[in-house]
């Protein structure tokens, strides 16, 4: 059964990426729960099993049926392209309580007696107080379970945006979509995605947020009902060498003419990336990354542009070829 997704000619001109910790932080609590999931994600799961085990997720994965509806609320399409946790998790506390009710009683009833057991029955009879409680267990899972790994995370679906954004520019709407997932079809100005349920819906003027994510893997998201921005979440690019530590070394040729670790950082440019996932990745000051990218910068080797609050660095022809140009590279 399709989900379909009517376009205008006003909402191809409205089709943008965002990055959104707090969709993560949902994604994670989730795949703690399917193992389907797992794969690509286990050496993660061995590093925060024993932390995670002390978080209580249990009122949220009761709200995360296998199929069928999650609160809007609670895992929301993005507030801006490169919001912060904490400005996406207070427009959670501020969701309205009557609204949320009818979202949760939505999600419980695609459960059998989820919504008579005890735990459904308290998120119903106080929503605003559900609410604020069930926001407090997403910051407490942020914290534990995606906090960590968020310059890691980020410097991924950071390059998934730069890609694809150049991938729309390149090839056009018709090559974005076929590009992003194999269960995505365009045509006829219609974008349509099989999966379980059928649902509907007309865009309207709003335009399509793209959301890559690593945790949705290996879904693609979408359902998302009015007032939210019709939004499409699917894999990023490059999960399967998320959590494997880079095995490349600096040529030493390159670190004889650029110096040990600004020839690192160059080299650790395979895809745009900011300062301090830099720093995070390299293990070196956010000071020091900082210098040596404006060094390689100002000498035609990278390129710099503004993505939300922060500044995303990439090679240039120049650079592309000097890293090529020695083996080991």
């Amino acid at each position: 059964m399709p989900s379909a997704m009517h376009f205008r000619e006003a909402d191809l001109l409205r089709i943008r990426f965002a990055v959104s910790p707090l969709w993560e932080t949902h994604e994670a609590v989730r795949t703690l729960k399917r193992p389907d999931r797992h794969g690509y994600h286990l050496p993660w799961l061995a590093r925060i099993r024993r932390d995670a085990a002390r978080l209580d997720l249990s009122a949220l994965w009761l709200l995360m049926p296998r199929r069928g509806h999650a609160p809007d609320f609670l895992g929301p399409p993005p507030i801006g392209p490169a919001a912060s946790f904490g400005e996406e998790i207070a427009s959670v506390r501020a969701a309205d309580p009557e609204s949320a009710r009818q979202d949760m009683a939505w999600s419980l009833a695609c459960t059998p007696g989820a919504a008579e057991s005890p735990a459904g029955r308290a998120l119903l009879c106080d929503p605003d107080r559900a609410v604020h409680e069930l926001a407090d267990r997403l910051e407490e899972a942020w914290h534990v379970l995606v906090e960590p790994e968020w310059p890691r995370l980020r410097t991924l679906l950071e390059a998934d945006v730069a890609f694809h954004s150049r991938r729309l520019a390149d090839t056009g709407i018709e090559g974005l979509f076929a590009d992003l997932h194999p269960r995505l079809r365009w045509a006829d100005g219609t974008l349509t995605l099989e999966q379980s349920s059928d649902h509907v819906r007309h865009l309207d003027g709003q335009g399509l947020m793209l959301l890559p994510s690593v945790f949705c893997w290996p879904d693609v998201v979408t359902g998302f009902e009015p007032p939210w921005q019709p939004t499409v979440a699917y894999p990023a690019r490059g999960i399967g060498a998320l959590w494997t530590e880079p095995a490349r070394s600096t040529p030493d040729a390159l670190a004889r003419l650029l110096g040990p670790k600004r020839a690192s950082v160059l080299v650790a440019l395979d895809e745009p990336a900011g300062t301090s996932a830099l720093a995070h990745r390299l293990r070196l000051a956010p000071s020091s990354v900082s210098a040596h990218l404006s060094v390689l910068r100002d000498a035609g080797l990278l390129t710099s542009r503004r993505y939300g609050h922060q500044v995303l660095y990439e090679r240039t022809p120049l650079g592309i070829a000097l890293t090529a140009s020695h083996p080991g590279a």
